[in-house]
């Protein structure tokens, strides 16, 4: 890949903007709303600017993780190469930047927004399936999830000496078992958590 540093910054920015442009339109900040309906103009714009500033600090966790941390992993676990290994990490964050930006793009132009992503088994789950769970499980399967182990699969292929078999096995294995943390942790309540830490304990009054 020429000028490949240059690439991966690029995608970097991107996913910043995807991820700053989000937030800025409102998707994920439907908790604060109350504040603005109160009259507490000032305390909403400062939850806003707060709110910005944490997705923006996710957002470039995410990007890092999906590209270097990943790498890192491939690079020891499967012996691959540190450069191949992130070159097939920035082609899947740069599939990963445009699923969001899509996802973006279709609910700000008709001004909704759905709890399931469209490109993913999630609203199929979610009309047959009466299990929350299994609604986020099959939202984190999603057609970019199948290039992405499609990518993945090439390269590891052919730059490591195991098994095809093997490596299609395993990263199906370890998409699934991702898409279950992610589906586990929705249930993890985050804001009642962070509400009883700053008020010093759930039996504070």
């Amino acid at each position: 890949m020429r000028n490949f540093n240059r690439r991966l910054v690029w995608i970097l920015v991107l996913g910043l903007l995807v991820f700053a442009l989000r937030e800025i339109w409102g998707m994920n900040t439907a908790s604060l709303t109350p504040y603005l309906s109160s009259g507490m103009t000032d305390v909403y714009t400062l939850a806003r600017w707060t709110s910005l500033a944490g997705t923006l600090l996710w957002a470039g966790v995410y990007l890092a993780f999906h590209s270097y941390a990943v790498a890192f992993l491939f690079h020891k676990i499967a012996k691959m190469p540190w450069r191949a290994a992130l070159v097939m990490q920035t082609y899947v964050l740069s599939l990963l930047v445009i699923e969001k930006a899509l996802i973006f793009l279709l609910f700000a132009v008709p001004g909704v927004t759905l709890s399931v992503s469209i490109f993913s088994f999630g609203p199929l789950a979610a009309t047959f399936l009466d299990m929350p769970f299994l609604t986020y499980f099959f939202n984190q399967l999603t057609i970019f999830t199948a290039l992405i182990i499609a990518i993945q699969y090439r390269y590891v292929r052919s730059f490591t000496k195991i098994s095809p078999k093997v490596i299609l096995f395993v990263l199906i294995l370890l998409h699934i078992a991702a898409a279950l943390l992610v589906a586990s942790l929705d249930f993890v309540p985050l804001d009642d958590m962070l509400n009883d830490f700053t008020r010093g304990g759930a039996g504070v009054e």
